[in-house]
Order: C-alpha cells, then structure tokens, then sequence
C-alpha cells in the first residue's frame, strides 16, 4: 500500500505543470491584480501627470532653489534618524528575544504602536511633548536643547514613524541564531565584544542594513508626523513631502508630481541596491 502511495505521490511531482497548492494560478491572478492596482497604477499614473512637461520644465520644477533645500532637509534627517534607529533598534530585538521579563508581551505590541498609530495623532503627540512647556520638553529646554518646531523635531518624527522597520527585521534573525555558539566561544575564552564582533554581527548585518534602509526610505517620504513638530520653514526646516503638499494646493499637479517622481526614483533605487548587496553579502557568507 506504502508503495502505491508512494508510487502516486511521485507521478503527481513528475506530472507536468502540476502545483503544490491548489488554486495556484487564481491567487497568482489575484496577487498581479493587487500589485498593478495598489502599486503599478499609481507610479504610472505619477508619470502620466509629468509627461505633459518638459524636459525643461521637469527640471526647473524638481532643481527649484527652495525644493533642493527640501531634499537636503529630508536626506540629513531621514538619515541621523535611520541609524539612530539601526542602534535602538538592535537593542530593542536583543533585549526581546535573549531575555524574559514581565510585561514582555506589551512592549513587544508596543514596538507595532507606530504602525497602528495614525502618523497626525503621532505628530500632534510628539509636538505636545516636545514643546517648551511639554513632558520632554520641559526638562530638554532648561539645558538649552529645542526640539518642537525645530530640524531636530524632524528626526525625532521620522525615527518614531520608521523604528518598528529595524526591530522586526533584526528580531526574526536574532531568534534564529543559536545561543550554542554564543556559549562556546564563551567558554573558549572570547570576549562579549568578540563574540558579538565574530559570531552574531556577520549574522545580523543584512537584517540590520536591510531594516536602516527601510527606515530610510520610509522616513523619505513621511508627512503627517513631521508637519506638526518640523516649524516647516522655507530653507530650514520643510521636508520635500510638504512641498509636494504645497505645489498640491496651488493646483500645479504637474510640479507635484514631478517631486513626487524624485523621492520615488530615490526609494526604489535604494531598496534595489540594498537587495542587490544583500543577496552578494548572503551568497559570500555562505561561501557560494
């Protein structure tokens, strides 16, 4: 009977154009319609909008004086708050998956609140806190240290917004690295830096970089929460966002759009990049 069995399952993996789940090419129907719907419509409609300029014109709109201060505003933020959060975000994954403590399970749904969290709510409660008479604020204040309406409110909003990026792409990594090699290194006399240097580090990195750049690229185009804490002065403190905003509410679709063409040329040029390095880093690591 094992045999038949056995002789069955092997005709049906020889058969030709047979897949394992059931149903494979409606989900692959559906899944190609969600993806030209939610992700390919909008970029073509976004180019749509920019083909009716110039080249000129294009380049007049996206080379403004005012939108280049945007996008070094953007670019230095959407950075410090990134690797900012690559450390603390690192920490945080250690922190939840080596050791047990009580009340765990909270902070592990906590680290999800700015997902959940509408990024407004976030901006509002972050520029309440942060102002000269908030919680934080207060006491950052009496040391000299402005962040509300400042450049410096812009990290604080990006690094909150784009944090969960880093922990739930460290942690699955951390929770599959084996506490044994840890230990033997320990035990062979290597130090905590070594082992971490030596033996969890090389694991991590592609996670780690992989959860910056995400950070990154989502940081690039993060609005609601910094509007309300960035001041949003022309030249110091507008992120290009606002100024798509902007360009939006003077109904020059065109000028929006072609904005908008920059900071999405940047993210997918970044992700592509950071997919391309992962792969090269996962394939030496293996030696492949």
């Amino acid at each position: 009977m094992s045999t038949t069995v056995a002789g069955l399952s092997s005709a049906s993996r020889n058969k030709p154009g047979k897949r394992v789940l059931p149903g494979f090419a409606l989900s692959l129907g559906v899944s190609l319609l969600f993806i030209s719907l939610i992700l390919i419509l909008p970029i073509t409609g976004l180019i749509v909008q920019t083909s009716g300029m110039s080249v000129a014109e294009y380049w007049a709109v996206i080379s403004d004086e005012r939108v280049v201060a945007s996008y070094k505003v953007t670019l230095w933020a959407a950075a410090i708050a990134s690797l900012f959060n690559g450390v603390v975000g690192l920490l945080l994954a250690w922190v939840l998956v080596r050791y047990e403590f009580w009340g765990k399970r909270i902070v592990d749904a906590l680290m999800d609140l700015p997902f959940a969290l509408p990024t407004a709510v976030a901006g509002i409660t972050l520029a309440a806190l942060f102002s000269e008479g908030g919680w934080y604020g207060e006491y950052l204040a009496a040391l000299g240290l402005e962040v509300a309406f400042t450049p410096l409110g812009i990290v604080v909003a990006m690094a909150f917004t784009s944090l969960p990026f880093v922990v739930r792409t460290v942690q699955p990594v951390l929770e599959d690295l084996a506490p044994e090699d840890e230990e033997a290194a320990v035990s062979m006399g290597a130090s905590d830096w070594t082992v971490f240097r030596r033996i969890l580090f090389p694991s991590l990195w592609p996670a780690l970089m992989t959860g910056i750049a995400l950070s990154f690229t989502r940081s690039l185009g993060e609005f609601g929460a910094v509007i309300f804490i960035a001041g949003n002065m022309p030249y110091v403190s507008e992120i290009t966002s606002l100024m798509i905003f902007i360009r939006l509410q003077e109904f020059d679709y065109a000028a929006a759009s072609a904005i908008a063409s920059v900071v999405l040329m940047a993210s997918l040029v970044l992700l592509l990049a950071i997919n391309l390095w992962q792969a090269r880093y996962l394939r030496r690591l293996h030696g492949r």
